[in-house]
């Protein structure tokens, strides 16, 4: 199966960061399974809800190309799930994203679930994921480190910069935990790279998961689902796809 992972960021912009996120999640495909990396230029540096909304317009696009070029799957790998729902109802293949795969997969780790994530200015965003996804009793509550996008990728290169980040979000995750939360999420696939540096990462006794292979594995398993047995993504609702001639017209008039 190939499969389309869609990053926030780009190589140029966090070389490191690709090559190990690159190198981290062909590790854990499945024999089979390509995966092709794709990036957003500019890339997401800002924490702020009108740059998801810029990238989340070239993510619709590129999911709709990944199904005419052939692919099989599309990975939305960004925590906000920025133009997801859009996507899901516009590509031609499964769309899985990190936030919602993580989301949903944290339910089956605790009854109540945490986010942190890397800027205050997301929280909104977080909050209004999670009352579409419908876990409002679920995701009990966000905090946030203090960072931009473009700071959390320095620590990948300095053992002390990491720690620093371990240390804040130990920091924020302590009151989540002592207010009855049970699994930790870090909000974004650069924090959770970066924390599955740490084996078996704990606060309080509350496991910090890894989305990254929890959303590789759910976007197999989507491809594995239709192959085998035809499942599709429901077209009555929300998802309804366009015609043709609507998404030409969206990927012909991306600008005004």
């Amino acid at each position: 199966m190939k499969i389309w992972y869609q990053s926030f960021v780009n190589a140029t912009a966090a070389p490191g960061y690709w090559d190990r996120l690159s190198g981290f999640l062909k590790a854990q495909a499945r024999p089979g399974t390509e995966l092709t990396f794709h990036g957003i230029d500019p890339y997401d540096s800002y924490a702020h809800a009108l740059v998801e909304y810029r990238c989340g317009r070239d993510a619709i696009a590129n999911a709709i190309t990944a199904g005419r070029e052939g692919y099989d799957g599309y990975l939305m790998g960004h925590f906000q799930d920025s133009g997801m729902y859009e996507a899901r109802a516009a590509a031609s293949v499964p769309v899985i994203s990190l936030g919602e795969s993580s989301m949903l997969f944290a339910c089956q780790y605790g009854q109540k679930v945490g986010i942190i994530t890397i800027n205050p200015r997301f929280i909104p965003g977080h909050e209004h994921q999670v009352r579409k996804y419908g876990l409002q009793d679920r995701v009990t509550g966000i905090h946030a480190l203090e960072f931009e996008p473009g700071q959390i990728l320095a620590a990948f290169d300095n053992p002390d910069r990491l720690q620093q980040v371990a240390d804040e979000f130990t920091r924020q995750a302590e009151p989540l935990v002592a207010a009855g939360v049970d699994v930790l999420i870090p909000a974004g696939g650069i924090p959770m790279l970066l924390f599955s540096q740490i084996q078996g990462f704990r606060v309080a006794g509350a496991p910090v998961l890894n989305g990254l292979p929890v959303a590789l594995r759910m976007t197999e398993l989507a491809i594995e689902m239709r192959q085998a047995f035809g499942l599709e993504v429901s077209r009555t609702t929300d998802f309804i796809q366009p015609p043709d001639d609507i998404l030409d017209e969206f990927l012909t008039h991306p600008k005004l």
